[in-house]
């Protein structure tokens, strides 16, 4: 399922977009300010976020550029009232996906929506399957005919993050942001250490693996 962080500081409307989002099977994560957006950010899991420009505490622009840092690839929909030329060129010179002039049409969002999930290929299943081997990301279990194992809930996300974009190398940093960033507890080692214990768990299953790409990060490996 695909995670959505809405950014928004009118709670109606806040609220009709969670309501008909959740309907077509989104997963609607809400944040009526710009701290609670770069929160939840840190937090990761975010697949694609949609914010509005003039948000209170930190503004859109703001979380927009506080993505861009952490290198997250995460895209972004800016939302800007009718007629701000100059929000549009300052989103997009940010690093900004695509632009909604408010008030949008429901079925405008979920095209542009649709449109980003194809261009990004982001995972819509709450599975994968490679060969023989299931990643079933409801129940956190890896198995086949004959091997089942259950991994942690951070565990089951790395893993199946690196799965879900086999071609990509992700950095230490990249893999840390998103499942660590507000752990007081981690730090950077927190991600060789989870690397480890995930390969050891799934060493039974010979289609999948993680690669370590010497000086770079990690990378998912699909036999199968």
């Amino acid at each position: 399922m695909i995670n959505i962080l809405i950014a928004e500081d009118e709670e109606n409307l806040l609220n009709l977009y969670k309501i008909r989002l959740d309907k077509k099977g989104y997963n609607v994560i809400l944040a009526n300010n710009g701290k609670q957006a770069i929160d939840l950010i840190y937090k990761g899991g975010i697949d694609l976020a949609i914010l509005d420009v003039m948000l209170p505490i930190y503004s859109g622009f703001e979380v927009l550029e506080t993505i861009r840092r952490l290198e997250l690839d995460i895209p972004v929909i800016m939302a800007t009232s009718m007629g701000q030329l100059n929000d549009k060129k300052e989103g997009f010179s940010l690093g900004a996906d695509d632009y909604l002039v408010k008030p949008f049409d429901f079925d405008e969002l979920l095209m542009r929506i649709e449109a980003i999930v194809r261009r990004y290929k982001i995972n819509t299943e709450s599975k994968i399957v490679i060969g023989d081997t299931t990643l079933d990301a409801e129940t956190l279990e890896v198995y086949n005919k004959t091997e089942k194992v259950t991994l942690s809930k951070k565990e089951f996300q790395i893993l199946f993050k690196l799965l879900s974009y086999p071609e990509k190398t992700f950095t230490k940093e990249q893999i840390f942001d998103e499942f660590f960033g507000i752990d007081s507890n981690a730090d950077y080692d927190s991600v060789k250490v989870y690397i480890s214990k995930i390969r050891k768990q799934i060493a039974v299953f010979e289609n999948i693996d993680i690669d370590n790409i010497r000086g770079i990060g990690y990378r998912g490996i699909r036999n199968g």
